[in-house]
């Protein structure tokens, strides 16, 4: 945008503004390497950099994702290499799934437990999935916590709170007894790491996976754009990037 009351200047300048970004359109990237979850899920568990940090971009949920969204959890749960306890250590942060956590509270901690958690809210790449796993953690929260569990299914901790909660912070963590330091393998519902993941990484990829704010943006489902538009038709030839004048009155 270009605000003045020079008509001539702000023409000049918000042309070479248009015309700067349309010259860098190819340049722009994500700060970190990405790749589908099948790719991420397996240079993580070939990896010996740890933690290895996975980034479920698609389910971020504070960028506008649910949180809940079950697809990248079922996939993590149907690898051969995590279903043995002696696999490799992931961490997933999180899911909510209440009525689990309502068994969590009767059978303790060491207790089995099964029941649906996830897609409650957002349904629409996978349904809810059936946890059944071994207690190792439970914390009660109160009116200004949640209450928080760790599920352990194979090699894999899944944790599971009543409500939906983001995992930002090493505290997060290690209040459940978890370490995610010395853990092979951490995947967060979030984009861009905050500093304090950043800083704990032995390696990290941002997963291209569904849900609310999905980065894949040649997946998106578009409906009601005008084309053509960049970068979905990369073809395109230069727009006319000259002024239009338009009335105020």
């Amino acid at each position: 945008m270009v605000t003045g009351d020079d008509q001539l200047v702000i023409k000049k300048t918000a042309e070479f503004l248009a015309l700067s970004f349309w010259e860098k359109r190819n340049e722009f990237e994500f700060v970190a390497p990405t790749a589908t979850f099948e790719k991420s899920l397996s240079n993580a568990v070939a990896s010996k950099k740890n933690p290895y940090i996975i980034s479920d971009m698609g389910d971020n949920p504070t960028a506008g994702g649910a949180g809940d969204v079950t697809w990248t959890l079922r996939q993590i749960l149907d690898h051969p290499e995590l279903k043995s306890i002696d696999g490799p250590e992931l961490i997933y942060a999180s899911i909510p799934g209440p009525e689990l956590i309502e068994q969590a509270n009767l059978v303790g901690i060491g207790g089995k437990v099964s029941a649906y958690v996830g897609a409650q809210i957002d349904h629409r790449y996978a349904p809810p999935i059936k946890l059944e796993g071994t207690l190792e953690a439970l914390i009660h929260g109160d009116v200004h916590a949640d209450t928080e569990a760790v599920v352990r299914v194979g090699s894999v901790k899944v944790i599971v709170t009543k409500r939906r909660k983001p995992y930002h912070y090493e505290k997060d963590f290690t209040r459940l007894g978890l370490d995610p330091r010395n853990s092979e393998i951490l995947v967060v519902k979030i984009g861009y790491l905050v500093p304090e993941l950043y800083d704990m990484r032995g390696d990290w990829i941002m997963a291209l996976t569904p849900g609310g704010v999905d980065q894949d943006l040649d997946r998106l489902d578009y409906k009601r754009i005008k084309r053509p538009m960049y970068p979905l038709n990369k073809g395109m030839k230069d727009p006319d990037l000259r002024v239009r004048w338009i009335s105020s009155m």
